[in-house]
């Protein structure tokens, strides 16, 4: 290997640098319209009567309303999510009509001279209201998915543990906050539409334009421009905000785009899902696990989008990185008439993760038996079975990365130096350090990635030009690199020798959607045997594979013989060792996880209760760095926004729609919040991946909550269970355990 291991320069770097990335507002289309939405102010109630000014000149517009669509849903999972309402609104913002005009200032002018008249209906705006009362045995009709994990007797195992500990955890809504706003433009060419925009999934795209308007595979074309960042937030969203812009085109004629600004982007697309976890765990005397009781409740929004496989990966991890002989997970996502919930970065992982990792503390009070042994008592292993029954046989580093952060943190040390420093009352602040230990399936649960049998392909042009072929999107995690790094690798030939073709539904296969760590793992490794089909047939016609650009052109026109190009696609086939029932739930829930500890340093300030954290020092095995900088840099973001999960991100929802919808007073964590990081990357290989490379992408996001909130319990000695934990909070409960005291 001469590229893979090194940080090779940042493929999409130069233009991004020096101003040439265009985004899609950058893109201009000749006779353009721009598009805005007309949006319900109530959060459930039915359209009496929609009011449109006769004093405003209409004729210079466009609109569109639900009767324009000619299949009026987003097709997704389900397809119970209108494009455009027709009669019950479901939730606050939801899209009634659409407006496009000429002048951009002039669309969001006629917003104000449209009236719409409701017949309002009792809404369900948190969980509390949605089920009645939150035990599972009492859930009603509005459950969108349900899982059932079982292994052992929970029971018995109960009737024979010593210690049997209870807890229930809550985490909110959080924002993706990406920095490019959402933004989509559409139009129409010989009966077929092409969509271009800010997005992670063209192939969602295409499938959902194709149900809108009833047209075949080649009639609709999906370009990704360079995009600002998705987190999980421009996975399924587009699909709406494309479909508008394609209804729109399809009736003015013209090209149509709509950018939605900051608070629109806010207050009416997805979030991450606010959950509710409860843990009965029973230990044996000495700290091992016998029991593992959870249910898990989560927030779903007013339509499913994509809350059962967000509920699916919660479910899936809720027991955490340890080996149980008992456990039984009840999960279930309901609706509320809220806005959809959706992806974001660890996709339900994070909430259940900071249950359980919370819930040590909780143990270690109860027993007497301190957080860290628990851990390395209990914590997964070669040759641990998981809640599913899955054999973990390679690449678990689940220990290594304890240790290495427990030793580079002085996590032991810290611990006896604090209680010491904390018993000092003329102190001006607590110190405190906790952590966390966790795991993260790499790629789509279960049978996901068979289901979606992704292709990819490398391409030979007859000029000798060779490409990566992929739908995965770069949306500043550095896919591109990766892909050029790989591929250079396996044919051994250098780096800038490789280029990678646009994300074009037009032009590239369906590589799958661009989630679920699963983009380096899974695309990559088909990349990979891409390129060895690719270096074989090229030996066996040539004898040996071209060293220089000139032969390299020349075996292009020999096996092109006289076509552009000639393509070498490989599609997914799930290794042998994966074994998954979905009825069942039981089996290989993923094909491998990759593992990270998070140890936290903070101090809380004894006037204010502001937390500063001081360091962060993690340790995180994601299989084989193929670019160690840039894995560098997601573990350093990611961790970036779990201390913005743990600390400062707040959503305030009132009447069912988000009421601090700006950057103002939804506070996310700057370069003077964020505190510095030890960052190290522990390499177990994956024998699947190439290179042995896992998922490093959403891993980093599940650690910083839980390990936050165990320092902020020993420096406070306050056990908050609840993200974000606000100064308000920690004031609040340092109150009422004075009053208790």
């Amino acid at each position: 290997m001469t590229v893979v291991g090194t940080n090779a320069r940042r493929y999409e770097g130069p233009d991004k640098v020096c101003g040439r990335a265009k985004y899609i507002d950058d893109h201009d289309f000749p006779g353009c319209l721009f598009g805005v939405t007309v949006r319900s102010s109530v959060a459930h109630g039915r359209i009496r009567r929609i009011d449109f000014d006769p004093k405003f000149p209409w004729s210079e517009c466009v609109v569109a309303t639900a009767r324009d669509v000619p299949h009026n849903s987003v097709l997704l999972i389900e397809q119970d999510q209108p494009l455009l309402v027709d009669e019950i609104v479901r939730h606050a913002m939801e899209p009634i009509a659409l407006i496009a005009h000429p002048r951009r200032e002039k669309a969001y002018e006629a917003l104000r001279h449209v009236h719409v008249e409701y017949e309002e209906l009792k809404p369900a705006l948190t969980l509390s209201q949605a089920l009645g009362t939150e035990a599972l045995i009492f859930a009603p009709d509005n459950v969108f998915k349900r899982f059932l994990i079982e292994k052992g007797d929970v029971e018995a195992g109960l009737r024979s543990s010593h210690f049997i500990v209870e807890g229930e955890y809550r985490v909110g809504h959080q924002e993706q906050a990406y920095i490019e706003n959402n933004g989509m433009a559409a139009w129409w060419d010989n009966g077929g539409v092409s969509v271009m925009g800010s997005m992670q999934c063209p192939y969602y795209v295409h499938k959902a334009i194709k149900h809108m308007f009833g047209l075949p595979d080649e009639k609709v074309r999906v370009i990704q421009t360079a995009t600002g960042g998705g987190f999980g937030g421009k996975e399924e969203y587009p699909n709406m905000i494309g479909g508008h812009a394609a209804v729109l085109a399809r009736k003015a004629g013209r090209p149509v785009k709509i950018i939605y600004d900051r608070g629109e982007d806010m207050a009416a697309t997805t979030k991450r899902h606010p959950a509710v976890v409860r843990h009965c765990t029973g230990l044996s005397r000495d700290g091992k696990l016998l029991t593992q009781d959870i249910e898990v409740i989560m927030d779903g929004g007013a339509y499913v989008t994509l809350s059962p496989v967000v509920l699916s990966r919660a479910t899936l991890h809720a027991a955490g990185s340890y080996e149980c002989p008992n456990v039984r997970v009840r999960s279930q996502v309901v609706a509320t008439n809220t806005p959809p919930n959706g992806a974001f970065r660890g996709f339900g992982a994070p909430q259940t993760l900071f249950a359980v990792e919370l819930h040590w503390e909780k143990i270690a009070q109860a027993t007497g038996i301190d957080s860290l042994t628990l851990r390395r008592r209990n914590a997964f292993r070669e040759g641990s079975i998981t809640a599913t029954g899955q054999h973990l046989r390679q690449s678990v580093g689940a220990l290594e990365t304890l240790e290495c952060c427990v030793k580079r943190g002085g996590y032991e040390r810290k611990r006896k130096e604090y209680e010491r420093f904390n018993r000092d009352p003329k102190k001006k602040c607590w110190k405190g350090i906790g952590l966390a230990l966790v795991h993260h399936g790499a790629g789509f649960t279960g049978s996901g990635e068979a289901h979606l049998a992704s292709r990819a392909a490398i391409s030979l042009t007859r000029q000798g030009e060779i490409k990566v072929l992929a739908a995965s999107t770069e949306i500043g995690q550095g896919t591109n690199t990766l892909f050029a790094q790989i591929v250079a690798d396996t044919l051994g030939v250098p780096y800038d020798w490789v280029a990678v073709e646009a994300a074009d539904t037009g032009r590239v296969p369906n590589s799958g959607p661009t989630v679920a760590s699963r983009t380096c793992m899974i695309v990559g490794g088909l990349l990979q045997q891409a390129a060895h089909l690719f270096k074989k047939e090229v030996v066996e016609a040539r004898g040996s594979f071209p060293k220089t650009r000139k032969d390299m052109h020349l075996a292009a026109v020999s096996l092109c013989n006289g076509q552009p190009e000639k393509r070498f696609e490989t599609q997914y086939q799930t290794p042998a060792h994966v074994h998954w029932d979905d009825k069942t739930y039981r089996g290989d829930a993923y094909g491998v996880y990759s593992y990270a500890t998070v140890v936290a340093d903070l101090e809380i300030d004894k006037t204010t209760f502001e937390v500063r954290v001081r360091k962060i020092t993690t340790a995180q095995d994601i299989g084989k760095a193929i670019n160690p900088l840039l894995a560098e840099g997601q573990i350093a973001g990611g961790t970036a926004q779990g201390v913005g999960y743990a600390l400062y991100e707040n959503v305030v929802m009132k009447g069912g729609v988000m009421a601090n919808a700006q950057l103002t007073n939804y506070i996310i964590p700057t370069s003077l919040d964020t505190p510095p990081m030890d960052v190290v990357i522990i390499e177990r290989p994956y024998s699947e991946g190439p290179f042995g490379a896992k998922g490093v992408g959403e891993l980093p996001m599940d650690a910083p909550g839980p390990a936050i909130a165990a320092a902020i319990y020993q420096a406070a000695g306050l056990l908050i269970s609840e993200l974000p934990i606000l100064p308000e909070k920690i004031a609040q409960a340092k109150s009422h355990d004075q009053a208790d005291g």
